[in-house]
C-alpha cells in the first residue's frame, strides 16, 4: 500500500513534527471536539479546554504513537498492539472516531508544515493514518 517513497515522506513529515508534538497533537483534538463535538465524551474527566495541559499532554502522546509506529510501518499490528487493546477494551472509543481525529491530523499537519506539506506528503500522510486507524480498530472486530 505505501510506496518506499511514501515512507520515505512519512518519517521525514514525523521528524519534522516530533519536536512540537504536543503543539500539533492538541491542535488536532481541539479541532476534533469543535468539528465533532460529541468525541468530548470520552474526555469528560479532562479539561480539554483550548491550550489546556491535558489537551496538550494527550494531543502529544498521539503524536509520538503516530511517530513511533511510523519508524517500522510493516510492524503496525505490534507496535499499536497494546493501543488497541486500551481504546478497544478500556476506553470503548467509537472506532469511527479514529478516521475523523486523521482528517483533523492531516489539516493540522497541513497548518504547521505549509509549502512543505506536498501533495505527495498529504498522500502518503492520509494512507499511513489510514492504515494506522485501521490497525487500531481491529480488536473492535
Amino acid at each position: 500500500m505505501l510506496t518506499p517513497k511514501d515512507k520515505k515522506l512519512i518519517l521525514e513529515v514525523c521528524t519534522r513534527v516530533t519536536p512540537v508534538a504536543e503543539r500539533i497533537g492538541a491542535d488536532a483534538l481541539n479541532r476534533l471536539f469543535v468539528v465533532f463535538p460529541g468525541a468530548k465524551t470520552y474526555f469528560s474527566h479532562l479539561d480539554i479546554s483550548a491550550g489546556s495541559a491535558h489537551l496538550r499532554s494527550h494531543g502529544g502522546k498521539i503524536v509520538l504513537a503516530i511517530a513511533e509506529a511510523a519508524q517500522d510501518i510493516g510492524k503496525l499490528n505490534e507496535t499499536l498492539g497494546p493501543l488497541q487493546t486500551l481504546h478497544a477494551y478500556q476506553l470503548r472509543i467509537d472506532p469511527g472516531k479514529f478516521k475523523l481525529f486523521s482528517h483533523c491530523m492531516l489539516i493540522a499537519l497541513a497548518c504547521y508544515l505549509l509549502d512543505e506539506f506536498t501533495e505527495e506528503a498529504h498522500a502518503a500522510m492520509d494512507k499511513y493514518l489510514s492504515a494506522f486507524t485501521a490497525v487500531l480498530a481491529e480488536k473492535y472486530r
